[in-house]
């Protein structure tokens, strides 16, 4: 399948674990310039989908049809996790647009944030669907639907006006034909595409450079969309996840999916990273994003500490006693 080691997991001396997957990363001509296993693997982009899922309710200019704020409308590419600002956010976004919760496809959770879930097992308070992560994602499609006046109960299927703009679009950013796109449905019930990994990284730099993309409308959706993502960071997922550590830096434009995918456009160096790790782990992505950072010799510090931060290479147990470390092994082939 193209896999290679990414990242090794050592108790004590002895090689505990292994996490396998590829990465690619492009140049603003989408050609790969340095890869670990194979740069062109199919890969579902699951929820780092989001910020082009986004696209068409930012072209209609919903928020601006709602009265939403920008904190609101960042909830469009999130994957929220149930925080008490965010489900404040989505509360809001449902009155405005007069949509009841119930409309939403997605199915009733608690909050992913462990945190948040507590509080509401504590409040003695049942699953919602505004709890899912996905809810914000939903909840613009649903004000998309009934500004265009589509069929709001049927918005989830792959036939739908909404479903086949997002598949158009994702066709655009990633240049390639429609036909090509393997689909699939998602966790939350959307429809899921699939693209090779180095077109996902040069979906994610037009994103981050919509100087890239031609149609003026859709550049301007996307510079909207990735603007928002920065200055609510905490929105997308929350204030100890990856994608709100790295969308602080205001270089970069970045969302990751289920199952070990990640996306990130760099604005200043023209750039895009994208990588799957096989075995779905989301806790390796801080040792991968920042060992690429750093061997692109990256000069944002901060962020790259930040990664370190939320999951830190040296592997402690219980106790807080140091017991391993963990590696990134690849290397690159250009």
């Amino acid at each position: 399948m193209g896999f290679v080691p990414l990242v090794e997991e050592y108790r004590g001396n002895v090689l505990e674990n292994v996490h396998y997957g590829a990465i690619s990363v492009v140049d603003e001509n989408g050609g790969v310039i340095y890869a670990a296993g194979d740069p062109h693997h199919m890969t579902f982009l699951r929820s780092a989908a989001k910020p082009f899922q986004a696209i068409p309710v930012m072209k209609r200019r919903i928020a601006e049809v709602y009265g939403l704020t920008g904190e609101e409308t960042a909830l469009f590419a999130a994957s929220h996790r149930g925080e008490r600002f965010h489900i404040d956010a989505l509360e809001s976004i449902l009155k405005k647009t007069e949509i009841q919760e119930e409309a939403l496809h997605c199915c009733a959770t608690y909050p992913l944030n462990e945190d948040a879930k507590a509080e509401r097992h504590r409040n003695h308070e049942e699953k919602r669907r505004i709890f899912h992560n996905c809810s914000g994602k939903h909840s613009g499609l649903i004000a998309l639907s009934k500004h265009m006046g589509w069929d709001e109960s049927t918005y989830y299927k792959p036939e739908h006006p909404v479903q086949q703009e997002i598949l158009e679009t994702l066709a655009y950013f990633a240049e390639v034909p429609v036909s090509s796109i393997p689909q699939g449905i998602d966790g939350c019930g959307l429809p899921i595409f699939a693209l090779p990994l180095d077109r996902i990284g040069y979906s994610f730099l037009k994103l981050a450079c919509p100087d890239l993309i031609h149609d003026a409308e859709t550049a301007d959706a996307a510079a909207r969309m990735a603007q928002l993502m920065n200055e609510y960071p905490d929105i997308i997922a929350d204030t100890r996840f990856v994608c709100s550590a790295l969308l602080r830096d205001p270089n970069l434009a970045a969302k990751g999916g289920a199952k070990g995918v990640y996306g990130i456009g760099l604005r200043k160096e023209r750039l895009a990273i994208s990588l799957k790790v096989s075995d779905g782990s989301e806790q390796v992505w801080p040792c991968i994003i920042a060992s690429i950072l750093e061997r692109l010799g990256y000069d944002n510090q901060a962020t790259i500490d930040r990664l370190y931060d939320l999951v830190p290479n040296a592997i402690f147990n219980d106790g807080g006693t140091l017991v391993g470390e963990r590696r990134a092994v690849y290397d690159w082939n250009d």
